[in-house]
């Protein structure tokens, strides 16, 4: 026959069974709470957060970032590109000055040798292939004349001293002239009305004139004075030698007037 169970021991393995039959339903009820509720599986560290979420972000943030950087670089570069251009634009134009200027001081060194030697009545030299060189393009009149004159040279004191020669001549008249009309023209002299501001028109005063302008270097006006004495035409060869001297001198003022104003005479 069979020994009976007792109380205490049936109790206990239903204490057991019913301990274990809770555990799985709390274990199966946390399961499908965490599989279809995202927020409290987040909230209990079982699942981890979405990347997607926190790399877009990440993304459109920098992609701005990336354009500036490289506006900021192209901007600074094109800075430096116009510094230098404006720094290549200041040495051309420096240089361009200093050649202007070194070719404009070769001109007028140039002229005025010219002029010294026209002065002093010799030939030019190798003065004549720079004064074609550096003005005859521009100023071909003016240098054929100079060179013309300085291969046969007329100097101021020769002038001068030759134009003192002549002074009898031609105050008193030429030879076509009668003894009857040079007696005339010394009686007709010897009183004359005139205004106080008029010069005399007496030939010894307008040869006085005319030699005093001479002598200053005026040769033009004193050339006009003679033209108008008695005996002009007795001095052909002396207004000949006058007007080669103002025409050089002329054509030296036009050469220096070029060198002097732009240098673009003394441009090859």
């Amino acid at each position: 026959m069979t020994a009976p169970v007792s109380p205490s021991r049936l109790s206990w393995s239903a204490r057991l069974l019913i301990g274990l039959t809770l555990l799985i339903l709390g274990a199966a009820a946390t399961v499908w709470a965490l599989a279809h509720y995202q927020r409290a599986a987040r909230f209990l560290g079982v699942t981890p957060s979405a990347p997607a979420t926190i790399a877009a972000p990440q993304q459109i943030l920098t992609t701005p970032a990336a354009a500036t950087s490289d506006e900021a670089d192209a901007a600074a570069v094109a800075a430096r590109i116009a510094g230098l251009e404006a720094r290549l634009s200041s040495v051309e134009n420096a240089a361009r000055r200093a050649e202007g200027s070194a070719g404009r001081t070769d001109a007028l060194v140039v002229a005025f040798a010219t002029r010294r030697a026209i002065d002093r009545g010799v030939s030019l030299g190798y003065l004549e292939t720079l004064l074609v060189d550096r003005f005859g393009t521009q100023h071909p009149r003016a240098v054929a004349t100079i060179v013309t004159v300085s291969r046969a040279p007329v100097r101021l004191d020769e002038l001068t001293a030759d134009y003192e020669k002549l002074g009898p001549a031609l105050r008193g008249g030429g030879p076509q002239d009668s003894w009857w009309l040079n007696f005339r023209r010394e009686m007709g002299s010897l009183v004359a009305i005139r205004r106080a501001d008029v010069p005399s028109a007496k030939p010894n005063a307008r040869y006085m004139r005319a030699l005093s302008r001479l002598e200053s270097g005026d040769v033009d006006n004193a050339l006009a004075e003679t033209m108008r004495l008695p005996g002009a035409p007795l001095a052909d060869a002396w207004v000949a030698n006058a007007r080669r001297y103002v025409a050089a001198h002329r054509a030296l003022d036009e050469i220096e007037s070029a060198a002097l104003l732009s240098g673009s005479g003394a441009e090859r």
